[in-house]
């Protein structure tokens, strides 16, 4: 028999995995009941720690996560992992398993391991994950994890739903400085280079440091370098005392708060956009006129401000729309 979203709910906050993953996957694929649950589930969120976790491929960010995930745990913390994927291009989920990535982790019944397919959503991160980090909230993880793709606007996206943000860069990967460059240095608590058995790693950590004297750090807190060989768990407990002591700076004054505010407002704005998006694409978008209406503007018939304004007065509702 098939449960209700509110048996769901209450199964959820019960302890049933099975109701957990349920869950996910309303949000995940746009259930129609999935926002009543998520609005049931609201009240009971912003008590976990959220750890971001990006850098590029090949650096060992599932390697260090697993290490995270299973040394939080063994410290008696309930731990949730978000992977953001790679999509399938035949079901649109995730290409890569969470238990072929973490199978340690995977192993442990205080973890909860998620794969999310990122779905093609190559300019940050997906609605779906900030509704995960959500779920996993409310139904009592005291850790989440969030490990992002590593390319793209995800890169910088991590540091909107994050607490603590984590850079991880191994050595040998390319041209590392470009990467460091464009935007990475803004937005790292605490920087990683896993892989430092390797020769070059030294070079790698006295560039990063480098690039952080040279960086602005508006809230006065400067990201330390962590060094770690993750796959023997070198350097695990030395990147966790880096994340507590970013914690505790947060903790400090009002920052926790001001932060949280600001990823608040920041999800408040997507969430706008989205729905007129959505109502865009139902009332305007699929009407038929759209097509002829791009036809006109591309042989520049008609211009384009006035079809938008058009547009927005539909979906607002703030006046009538001409006709041509």
């Amino acid at each position: 028999m098939e449960m209700s979203s509110a048996d769901l709910v209450k199964a959820a906050l019960s302890g049933s995995v099975r109701a957990v993953a349920r869950l996910i996957s309303m949000a995940e694929n746009g259930h129609a009941d999935a926002e009543e649950v998520l609005a049931e589930l609201f009240p009971r969120t912003g008590k976990a720690v959220i750890i971001g976790v990006s850098g590029p491929l090949g650096s060992g960010k599932s390697t260090l996560v697993d290490k995270l995930a299973m040394e939080y745990s063994q410290k008696g913390k309930k731990v949730g992992v978000i992977a953001v994927d790679p999509s399938s291009p035949f079901t649109g989920g995730a290409f890569l398993g969470d238990r072929f990535r973490m199978s340690k982790a995977a192993a442990d019944s205080q973890i909860f391991i998620r794969s999310l397919g990122a779905r093609g959503q190559v300019g940050g991160l997906s609605r779906a994950v900030r509704d995960v980090i959500r779920i996993l909230d409310a139904v009592g993880n005291d850790v989440v994890i969030v490990e992002t793709l590593g390319t793209g606007q995800d890169e910088v996206d991590i540091r909107t739903v994050a607490d603590t943000t984590i850079i991880v860069q191994a050595p040998g990967l390319g041209d590392y400085i470009q990467t460091l460059k464009a935007g990475m240095m803004e937005i790292g608590d605490v920087y990683v280079v896993n892989k430092a058995e390797s020769a070059e790693a030294d070079n790698l950590f006295a560039n990063i440091l480098t690039a952080i004297e040279m960086s602005n750090h508006p809230e006065g807190w400067i990201p330390p370098v962590v060094k770690t060989v993750a796959n023997r768990g070198d350097g695990v407990n030395d990147c966790l005392e880096a994340i507590e002591k970013h914690l505790e700076f947060l903790g400090s004054g009002n920052r926790h708060e001001e932060r949280r505010k600001e990823r608040v407002r920041t999800e408040l704005l997507e969430m706008i956009k989205e729905k007129l998006m959505r109502r865009a694409n139902e009332s305007v978008l699929m009407n038929g006129r759209f097509d002829d209406v791009v036809r006109r503007i591309a042989k520049r018939e008609v211009e384009p401000y006035t079809y938008v304004n058009e547009v927005v007065a539909l979906i607002t509702g703030s006046g009538a729309t001409k006709k041509d």
